[in-house]
């Protein structure tokens, strides 16, 4: 279910940028996105500050978008959220000595501290890769491109939520290993 709700903005918005075009799908993702901000609190009782921020990017890039009717805001709403979270990551791991990743998931996940700097290194360097890409993809192609890889680029965060499960299994501790 969680799923579904976390895909739905973006389908939505696929569907109806095919169907009646940027600015409708504007309108449809930041609808989208308060229902599913709306479900997500009314079913954990709270927002993380990454669902707070991606909310607040999207309706502020959307209006910006609808009341400019410049297309150029919307695509590069990824870009300024991911460029952020890179650089956040980065000042909070190099310049204040803190790891956002394992403050946010430390109790959860019991794993050595040289993977979770490793993981975090590992946002890092993913949110600089992905802010990149949408720039570039925003810059130099059609907005109907943009919109195609914004549906087709959920293969990036896959890959990558799948390669950091695959380095972090051996590390993490089963009940039978953590009794014996």
């Amino acid at each position: 279910m969680k799923l579904l709700l976390d895909f739905l903005p973006i389908v939505l918005f696929f569907a109806a940028f095919k169907l009646q075009g940027i600015y409708v799908a504007t309108a449809v993702l930041m609808a989208a996105t308060v229902v599913q901000m709306a479900i997500a609190y009314a079913t954990q009782k709270k927002l993380e500050t990454m669902q707070k921020a991606t909310l607040v990017l999207i309706l502020l890039f959307g209006a910006l978008t609808l009341v400019l009717q410049d297309e150029r805001f919307i695509k590069w709403k990824p870009t300024v959220l991911y460029g952020a979270m890179s650089l956040a990551m980065a000042v909070a791991l190099w310049g204040f000595r803190k790891n956002f990743l394992h403050m946010m998931l430390g109790a959860q996940l019991t794993l050595p501290s040289n993977v979770w700097r490793n993981l975090s290194i590992a946002w890092v360097g993913y949110c600089a890769f992905m802010a990149a890409l949408n720039a570039y993809v925003a810059l130099y192609f059609s907005t109907d491109a943009w919109v195609d890889f914004k549906l087709w680029g959920y293969v990036f965060p896959v890959a990558f939520l799948v390669a950091q499960g695959l380095y972090i299994a051996p590390h993490l501790k089963t009940d039978e290993s953590a009794s014996s």
